[in-house]
């Protein structure tokens, strides 16, 4: 399948939207579930998104476009949200992610045009040569990995309330 601008925005566009509408006024315990020790839960993932949507999605981007493969992308911690602390409600966290995330569509609309950029190439820290867009492809293939995160996350608060049904539920099926 090859990507598709419009398509990938279709879904980008709806990742905040589908978070708010999940997450916005559940109870603590739901929010601050999680699968086992080092596991992110509900509330931390939108800040690892949060952290993505400033420093990994669009610099990266402008990166390509600007240098090319004279120079590599700037460094993305996966776990910097985690070192920030939790200052704001995760209202506040999804209200975040919602205008960083339309603001970087706009510029993703901006800068891009399918058919001259789509093959550019940058130069990944750890992959090497990676396309722009492998790198999209990637943004929107992430946001769905951290919603079903989000939602397996949240279903292993009622493993063992579930009883043998657990065994039909492929949520809480562990790999």
């Amino acid at each position: 399948m090859e990507l598709k601008l419009e398509e990938a925005i279709e879904i980008l566009e709806r990742t905040p939207v589908i978070l708010t509408h999940f997450l916005s006024g559940l109870s603590e315990g739901w929010l601050q579930n999680r699968e086992g020790e080092g596991t992110w839960n509900a509330e931390e993932v939108v800040a690892h998104l949060i952290e993505a949507e400033k420093s990994n999605w669009l610099p990266r981007l402008e990166t390509i476009l600007q240098y090319g493969e004279n120079k590599p992308f700037p460094q993305f911690d996966r776990f910097a949200h985690l070192k920030n602390g939790a200052q704001n409600t995760l209202e506040e966290k999804l209200q975040e992610f919602k205008i960083l995330r339309l603001q970087n569509i706009e510029k993703l609309k901006q800068l891009v045009n399918p058919e001259l950029h789509f093959e550019l190439i940058g130069i990944h820290p750890e992959f090497g040569s990676v396309k722009l867009r492998e790198l999209l492809s990637t943004w929107v293939v992430h946001d769905m990995t951290h919603l079903s995160q989000i939602v397996r996350v949240m279903a292993e608060r009622y493993r063992e309330d579930v009883g043998p049904w657990a065994n039909y539920l492929g949520v809480l099926k562990r790999k």
